[in-house]
């Protein structure tokens, strides 16, 4: 994981996962850009809409959040905090 976020295109992701990232990143940095090629040349790669729309949601939900955080004014967590979360989530999972 850490080989992922550090650099998708130095980790052990297969080409398939790494173009799919490369999308992603571009729609999180460069989405006034995109074409439709840019999703065309993603699928040539084996996801379908589905799966895009599902990766694209993810990255557009993140900047929301992150933007309605940062300008509303609300605290960032300690490291303590995150990782008591952390801790709480791999003993009773992610959803309550």
């Amino acid at each position: 994981m850490e080989a992922v976020v550090r650099d998708p295109e130095t980790s052990p992701l297969d080409e398939r996962h790494r173009a799919l990232f490369r999308y992603l990143d571009r729609v999180n940095h460069e989405s006034p850009r995109l074409t439709a090629e840019d999703a065309a040349a993603v699928r040539a790669h084996g996801w379908t809409d589905e799966e895009l729309w599902f990766g694209i949601t993810v990255v557009a939900l993140f900047n929301f959040y992150n933007r309605w955080i940062d300008a509303s004014g609300v605290h960032a967590l300690s490291d303590e905090a995150h990782r008591a979360g952390g801790r709480r989530s791999a003993r009773t999972g992610y959803v309550r």
